[in-house]
């Protein structure tokens, strides 16, 4: 398949790019892009050439895997790890572990992906379904975009208001605003990006770690939690272990892996810096992810040592809120602080939701149909268009945090639509050794990607089916 006309040849599946790019004082609005993935940051990172230490190419390739653990540690995985934690102890720690080792084995395919083709995630889907497919795929995908949007403005509305008594309506509309963060952040480099979302990150960690050390957990049972259970089985603790594997693995995440990890600048022609960049992005990957599911951890673990036993109706971040300085429900550990820096996490975990959310939004946007607007006004129209069902919701139910918790639960149907439109696309090019060369998975490893492919989208059409039947016993 060839790339329309008008505009430079995009990637071929052997990784080769047109070198000259042309740019326009004053580019309109609207721009055909046939080019490279995240043109504008595209090969913009050096990393070393030669052999260089250990730690020294760690470092140069640390940083995309960062952007990607953002979605495994975002407001929609709260609920369900602290709530796991609170109905049933330490006893789906196991399920938080395969969880995590899923996440890595798709992300490492991603990166790989990105690397060795030179082509993200969407960029290789259109070229090998064409224009017709690649645009109905587009669609579902911006949906699954602005879906992961909504629980970004609402865990940020929501934060707002437990830090700043702010009122849910109008905290809905200030998330309008990030927009100029994003206006910020496309000034100051793609390698800051990547420290401010690190270091949110840590801030995420450092406030779970905390709160965990005061709750005092018991270790013993916690370590033993990482041994799958039988009792997992039973009704009640399977459906809470599902909702934890299915809020995990965030289709959107492997579009902008396969993207941002093309940001350094390598070689594609010089099979060893192929593989040395293969290497140490899979690194980057799963230190990162590692991170993630310590924070997914410390969540489940939180909810295990404060509530177990006494968390019921701890199914919304406020109700989270209050019972972190509540004595009753916390014991003698809860106070003021443990709230506040719950509060402070939920808006850091937003805000660093909505720099990956929009670069994946322009990620999908240019590989699928090829269309470039500038990030701001990318960031702009999918904002506005996320904030309206949420302002409605909020406006109709008159700011009731609960409506907003159950529109965020049924916008996430959408992801288990896109969940394996971009996982199935994945695996195929990945297992593929015409398009991946030496590159290409393993057999032992390609057969179990396809059966974690068809668990997960198992799971994914049994939580939509739930999503929708309670969203019509409702209506």
């Amino acid at each position: 398949m060839t790339a329309s006309t008008g505009a430079e040849p995009i990637a071929t599946a052997t990784g080769s790019v047109n070198p000259t790019i042309h740019h326009r004082r004053s580019a309109p609005l609207i721009q055909t892009a046939n080019g490279r993935s995240l043109e504008e940051v595209n090969a913009s990172i050096t990393v070393p050439k030669d052999k260089a230490p250990f730690w020294k190419n760690l470092a140069a390739f640390s940083g995309p895997g960062a952007l990607v653990a953002v979605g495994y540690m975002d407001p929609g995985n709260w609920i369900t790890s602290i709530g796991g934690g609170a109905q049933y102890g330490y006893l789906l720690m196991s399920v938080v572990l395969i969880s995590s080792l899923i996440a890595m084995m798709l992300q490492y395919m991603s990166a790989k992906l990105g690397i060795v083709t030179g082509l993200d995630l969407a960029q290789a889907t259109r070229l090998h379904v064409g224009r017709k497919p690649g645009f109905v795929l587009w669609i579902c995908t911006e949906l699954a975009v602005m879906a992961t949007d909504i629980a970004e403005v609402i865990g940020g509305a929501i934060a707002l208001k437990l830090l700043f008594g702010i009122p849910l309506i109008v905290g809905v509309a200030l998330t309008v605003l990030d927009v100029l963060i994003l206006l910020l952040l496309t000034h100051v480099g793609f390698r800051r990006i990547e420290a401010i979302v690190s270091a949110l990150i840590l801030i995420i960690m450092a406030v779970f770690v905390y709160e965990v050390v005061l709750a005092r957990p018991d270790v013993p049972a916690v370590f033993a939690g990482f041994l799958p259970n039988k009792q997992i089985l039973g009704n009640g603790q399977l459906t809470m272990a599902l909702g934890i594997v299915g809020a995990t693995v965030m289709p959107h995440n492997l579009y902008l892996h396969s993207s941002i990890v093309q940001t350094r600048d390598f070689d594609r022609k010089d099979d060893k810096q192929v593989a040395n960049a293969v290497r140490f992005a899979t690194w980057d990957s799963n230190l990162q992810l590692s991170a993630a599911f310590v924070v997914n951890c410390l969540l489940l673990v939180l909810g295990a040592a404060m509530f177990f036993g006494h968390g019921d109706g701890l199914d919304t971040f406020t109700a989270l809120y209050n019972a972190l300085g509540d004595q009753k429900v916390a014991g003698p550990v809860a106070s003021g602080l443990l709230s506040t820096l719950f509060a402070v996490a939920l808006l850091a975990s937003g805000q660093n939701s909505t720099i990956t959310g929009t670069l994946t939004g322009q990620i999908v946007m240019e590989g699928f149909i090829r269309m470039r607007i500038p990030i701001w006004l990318r960031r702009l129209v999918t904002r506005i268009i996320s904030i309206i069902p949420v302002l409605a919701c909020a406006i109709i139910f008159g700011g009731k945090e609960s409506a907003l918790d159950s529109l965020l639960v049924y916008s996430q149907v959408f992801l288990c639509v896109a969940l394996p439109i971009s996982m199935i696309p994945l695996v195929w090019f990945t297992s593929s050794r015409k398009i991946m060369g030496k590159y290409a998975n393993a057999r032992w490893l390609a057969i179990l990607a396809w059966i974690v492919v068809a668990a997960l989208t198992g799971l994914n059409a049994q939580l939509l089916i739930q999503d929708v039947g309670e969203l019509v016993a409702l209506i």
